[in-house]
């Protein structure tokens, strides 16, 4: 598989994330011969299926965007049809000004089209402010601009604070004031190049939205959990004759006259390409010699760290609020982020054991450290404390379990596209090599997996998939609580 799409003997992929997998599953399709390397002992990254109290729970992503095709579409393929669900209930809440408060709608990540959208979440003074929006003179936003500045200027810091905030947190665990619009909210940076009101922009999205009438759910589960995608895909790959190897880590990566040296096991392995699907740092080590530019870039990304916190309770010693969740602002002053009722969003919880009640709370933003050192016990005091102060729980779980996910999301701040941009520049001088996942085009599953795509249609000399997702970053959306 050459820059001119001849086809190939011998693909390496580095990293078994669902971005690797999917690169693999692709090109197998297209006739490769495909080896897999990764590092740790496990295929699926951020995709971690486990279980509490004799309960099937995901410990990593639990849901994925279904109004993007990809995510879906690859379940499918691997024979995961029967097992998609839709979440039972999309209804959450917000915990703010001391009260859990129904999630409004009629926004575009926290962003309303009206004032009175976010009744009841906002205060008189910051409903008051939104409706200055019509009044203000245009925003420019240049090349981009932060998702909060811009939202800020508009209609003022309360929006920001109490609903964009923790919205964004729940994809990126980032800060909403560092967060690129242009490649985190595309649509409301399209809307801002061509609107001087920001809510006149809203509505306008709304209604083409309504028109295209999308049907079906936002979001889609698995039952047994998300996690069972990347183990689905991997059965896939070797039954389809390509190779995973787990404990075999990458050291050094070579361009030579007529292909690919990496250096693994101790040994040197040959491939006439190599699709690099490997969190950014890993990325930066190896392609410091071939494209010293790219790893340049790659070094500058930053990663927040973030821990789930999985709590199992007795049926009868709950009495949780209605609804999938909440979501917690920042501003607050609290200490987690989310939490799911994940027996009430996902019915195959609760059908597995009815008796059992499992909920989950996540922790950490970018840039607070403090917190994500105590040990396990202390996350989940923590964790019981917040959801005491919100819900009136105050039972003891059953079990508990700590996920801890160190450098686990990729940030995307300010000029992040044009970063990716320069990336890709640098990579598509050299014949054979291409990149994906969620450092590039977004950190959904449904983004990872159409950056896999383009990576492959990439090496067969198709740039055109590429080019798409770098002008167009796939927005991730946020379902409810605790994504």
């Amino acid at each position: 598989m050459s820059a001119t799409g001849t086809g190939t003997r011998h693909v390496v992929v580095i990293g078994a994330g669902i971005a690797g997998l999917a690169a693999a599953h692709r090109l197998l399709e297209r006739g490769a011969r495909v080896t897999v390397l990764e590092a740790s002992d496990r295929v699926g990254g951020k995709l971690l299926p486990g279980e509490i109290a004799g309960v099937r729970v995901d410990l990593g992503a639990e849901s994925m965007l279904a109004r993007r095709p990809e995510a879906v579409a690859l379940a499918r393929e691997v024979g995961l049809t029967d097992l998609l669900r839709p979440p039972a209930t999309a209804t959450a809440s917000i915990w703010t000004r001391g009260a859990l408060r129904p999630m409004p709608k009629g926004h575009v990540m926290g962003v309303p089209g009206t004032a009175s959208a976010l009744a009841g979440v906002l205060s008189d003074e910051g409903l008051a402010r939104i409706d200055r929006d019509a009044d203000l003179p245009r925003t420019e936003v240049g090349d981009d601009m932060a998702v909060g500045e811009y939202v800020a200027a508009r209609l003022g810091r309360e929006v920001v604070d109490r609903l964009v905030e923790p919205l964004l947190g729940g994809v990126y665990a980032g800060d909403a004031y560092r967060i690129s619009m242009r490649s985190a909210v595309p649509q409301l940076f399209e809307a801002a190049l061509t609107h001087d009101s920001l809510t006149e922009a809203v509505r306008e999205i709304q209604a083409k939205a309504a028109a295209n009438q999308q049907t079906g759910p936002v979001f889609m589960g698995i039952v047994g959990g998300v996690g069972r995608l990347p183990l689905a895909v991997a059965d896939s790959v070797r039954s389809r004759g390509g190779e995973i190897r787990l404990n075999s880590p990458v050291h050094g990566l070579r361009r030579t006259g007529t292909g690919w040296e990496i250096l693994v096991d101790g040994r040197t392995e040959r491939a006439d390409a190599v699709v690099v699907a490997a969190p950014a740092p890993a990325a930066a080590r190896l392609l410091r010699a071939d494209a010293p530019g790219a790893a340049a870039e790659l070094d500058r990304v930053d990663y927040a760290s973030m821990a789930l916190v999985t709590l199992a309770y007795r049926r009868g010693d709950t009495a949780l609020p209605e609804g999938s969740g909440f979501l917690v602002p920042p501003v607050d002053g609290r200490t987690i982020k989310a939490s799911t009722f994940a027996s009430r969003k996902w019915g195959w919880i609760a059908d597995e054991d009815p008796e059992a009640v499992v909920l989950r709370t996540s922790v950490g933003r970018y840039g607070e450290t403090e917190i994500l050192q105590r040990d396990d016990a202390g996350l989940v005091d923590v964790s019981r404390r917040d959801l005491k102060a919100a819900t009136g729980l105050d039972a003891t779980p059953l079990e508990t379990r700590v996920t801890r996910w160190t450098d686990g999301l990729p940030q995307y701040p300010v000029g992040h596209h044009a970063r990716v941009a320069r990336i890709r520049e640098h990579v598509a001088g050299l014949p054979g090599l291409a990149v994906c996942g969620a450092v590039y085009d977004g950190v959904g599953i449904p983004a990872c997996i159409a950056s896999a795509y383009a990576a492959v249609d990439q090496l067969h000399g198709d740039a055109r998939r590429t080019r798409e997702l770098t002008a167009n970053p796939v927005q991730s959306l946020h379902g409810g609580a605790g994504e």
